[in-house]
């Protein structure tokens, strides 16, 4: 595990140069394509890691899709089989099963062949013969091969997965609750006749990580790649204890007051009884070693003054650098750099300011606070406006090109309580006046635009000679 974790630090990320011109795509992290392959019995959270791995890699720019495989089991034959079907001396069942899952392996072919980077082929894949025929499917197209076993011994996690998911599933949409989780527990006894481990011997060529007890120990073998190592980093950080995230911008500052964006100025009057209301406000939850995370500048340092508990400042967590833009407001954008006032319309993700930075950038220098995230129990992160898109579309898996236009008014607090497949989103206004600070997308998005077409969508704000 040193090894991994060692390769993972020699991969920094890389430095982006700026210019006057629209950002370029980043660098993809790997040039190879990737099928990872979940391995373990029913009910040992496959999905969970499925679908997380999933939206952690398109946040990151890899584009990446979940093929589950019981969906199409179940689009083929039908969703309510009883645990008979799954059983391995079920010929007809197991023959049905693998036609199955070759259909899934060549809708991955596909996916990779026309611009996928990775496929998450979510299943049991508990044989030794289907993990061949993984491979087997695989490698004459030039597709790597990751295995993630799940291994869970543990009676209490595996009953606690069985009724926070699997009761909701499409195969026991009709079944009593009680009589469900018997046939549950059933078709997990007749996987385990035939469930063959990962084995640090036989299988020592393959790549692989093991997962045991969701967080309790780790075991990794021939991990290629950046990609990989990231992979399993990431893995390690997760955990499925309760816990919420409260995010929030800081309160609404001088420079919001007057439309200019960027700066280091201070909370206006009204940024400071925010700032006094939200003491008040989570005060009030049960919120057991909440830990607060602020950026590096005076407004959010201002905004968590009066709150209690332990503060931590995260560089990371500045604004985004808008460069030459620095405490301009728009109409001086568009008076001053036309030109890039449009390209940035036209690709607002990948547009860099001149001597700054741009929504990609500010991806990649979040994903320390992401993975200190997924470590962390209680936090409440106070910071800005395109920091808490960022950190919104990697939670609720919000794609690229709506990632720059998610709302985050300013006095509001965003609780986000991480659940099976996603996150539960709760908003809550704090009665404090405060500008509108977002700008939509113009309908003109050309060089040639006029000036009122360029700030149709610029909200209001108070005139200032600052």
């Amino acid at each position: 595990m040193a090894k991994v974790l060692d390769k993972l630090k020699k991969s920094e990320q890389e430095l982006h140069s700026s210019s006057f011109i629209k950002a370029q795509h980043a660098p993809p992290v790997s040039n190879a394509k990737i099928c990872i392959a979940l391995v373990g019995l029913p009910a040992r959270g496959k999905t969970y890691i499925a679908r997380k791995l999933a939206r952690y890699l398109n946040w990151i720019g890899v584009n990446t899709k979940v093929f589950n495989v019981g969906e199409y089991r179940r689009n083929a034959v039908g969703a309510e089989k009883t645990f008979e079907f799954f059983h391995p001396d079920n010929k007809e069942a197991t023959e049905a099963r693998r036609k199955c899952a070759i259909a899934a392996l060549q809708d991955v072919q596909k996916f990779l062949e026309e611009g996928g980077d990775a496929a998450v082929f979510d299943a049991t894949n508990s044989t030794k013969e289907r993990r061949q025929l993984i491979i087997d499917h695989c490698q004459p197209h030039s597709i790597k091969v990751f295995f993630i076993e799940s291994i869970c011994d543990d009676p209490e996690l595996v009953d606690e997965n069985i009724k926070a998911v699997k009761l909701s599933s499409p195969d026991y949409s009709d079944r009593a609750t009680d009589e469900a989780i018997e046939d549950f527990k059933k078709r997990i006894e007749v996987y385990k006749l035939a469930y063959c481990s990962l084995d640090k011997d036989e299988d020592k060529e393959l790549s692989w990580v093991k997962i045991f007890n969701v967080k309790q120990r780790y075991e990794a073998n021939q991990i290629e790649g950046h990609l990989q190592a990231r992979l399993v980093y990431y893995l390690m950080n997760i955990h499925i204890r309760p816990r919420s995230i409260y995010l929030c911008r800081h309160g609404e500052s001088i420079c919001n007051m007057y439309g200019r964006i960027g700066g280091d100025s201070e909370l206006s009057e009204r940024g400071f009884e925010f700032a006094r209301k939200l003491s008040e406000y989570i005060s009030t939850q049960d919120l057991p070693g909440l830990k607060i995370w602020t950026s590096q500048l005076k407004r959010t340092k201002q905004t968590a003054e009066l709150l209690d508990g332990p503060k931590e400042q995260w560089r990371a967590l500045n604004e985004l650098d808008v460069g030459d833009c620095e405490a301009l407001s728009y109409e001086q954008i568009q008076e001053k750099f036309p030109r890039e006032f449009a390209l940035r319309d036209q690709d607002k993700y990948r547009y860099r300011y001149p001597r700054g930075e741009s929504y990609e950038d500010l991806v990649h220098r979040l994903e320390p606070v992401i993975m200190e995230l997924e470590r962390q129990d209680n936090v409440l992160v106070i910071c800005h406006q395109a920091v808490s898109r960022c950190i919104l579309a990697y939670f609720l898996d919000k794609s690229n090109e709506e990632l720059p236009y998610i709302r985050v008014p300013l006095h509001s607090i965003i609780k986000l309580t991480p659940v099976a497949y996603g996150c539960k989103v709760e908003s809550h206004k704090i009665d404090v006046p405060c500008v509108d600070t977002y700008r939509g997308k113009p309908e003109n998005l050309e060089l040639t635009r006029s000036g009122k077409e360029a700030l149709g969508t610029v909200p209001q704000h108070f005139d200032d000679t600052i």
